[in-house]
């Protein structure tokens, strides 16, 4: 009697069928790059950061998108659907918003009389330093000009008034190309383009900060120092305009 309840129950075992379905990669693959993708909206406005983020979340809706069309065609084959669409969601989101957020402070960043330049118009290509021209020919005709650039406050680069290294109150500092590692080296690593010497010629001072500086004011050109930053700065930027 015993062994028939038994082989009963396991009859009744083997018929019931089996739900589990495995969790699908791509599904949590477009989760993690909508959750990376999030860091377009952290790039503090900058445009150019937030395009060379954007990849993250065009592979999170890639992947959401390609793992939702597996799921739609065979439902019974993966679960993750709840997944695939926040990371869809999540990315979508943050590839329109943050380039849309980063695209108008781009558009309406730079005051009223002043040029725009960056780290990467102040650096010589291989054209320039095969004519010596250590200086880029379109980047000379600033000297002297009104000019608008976005950088980072090197660390232990900041005085005071006074020539002491302050957290508050800066008047000059060294604008620097990224805060990267790679800027906050020895100095002498640091090439003469990747840097801006920063003079406040107003009565505003700064306070330090690791996030992205906008300023604005007249570019000096001194090209008897490129290459040779223990000669002096080859930029420098008299501000009289910061945020």
């Amino acid at each position: 009697m015993a062994t028939d309840a038994l082989a009963a129950r396991g009859a009744a075992v083997e018929s019931e069928p089996f739900d589990y379905k495995p969790l699908s990669t791509t599904a949590v693959a477009s989760l993690v790059f909508g959750l990376l993708s999030t860091a377009i909206f952290l790039s503090g406005g900058n445009f150019e950061d937030a395009l060379s983020l954007s990849p993250l979340a065009l592979l999170g809706l890639a992947l959401g998108c390609r793992s939702l069309s597996v799921m739609r065609a065979s439902p019974d084959q993966f679960s993750g659907g709840g997944l695939a669409k926040a990371g869809t969601a999540l990315s979508a989101v943050c590839l329109a918003g943050g380039l849309a957020f980063s695209g108008y402070l781009h558009a309406t960043e730079v005051p009223e009389g002043y040029v725009r330049t960056s780290f990467i118009d102040l650096r010589p290509d291989e054209v320039d330093l095969r004519g010596d021209h250590f200086i880029p020919p379109e980047a000379a005709k600033l000297d002297g000009q009104k000019v608008f650039i976005k950088g980072y406050m090197r660390p232990g680069s900041h005085y005071s008034d006074g020539g002491s290294a302050v957290a508050n109150g800066i008047r000059t500092f060294l604008l620097v190309r990224d805060n990267a590692q790679c800027c906050f080296g020895d100095l002498s690593s640091v090439k003469y383009f990747d840097q801006v010497a920063v003079a406040m010629a107003t009565n505003q001072r700064l306070s330090y900060s690791p996030g992205l500086y906008r300023m604005g004011g007249t570019l000096r050109i001194f090209s008897q120092n490129a290459g040779d930053t223990s000669r002096g700065p080859t930029y420098v930027l008299e501000a009289d305009y910061a945020k």
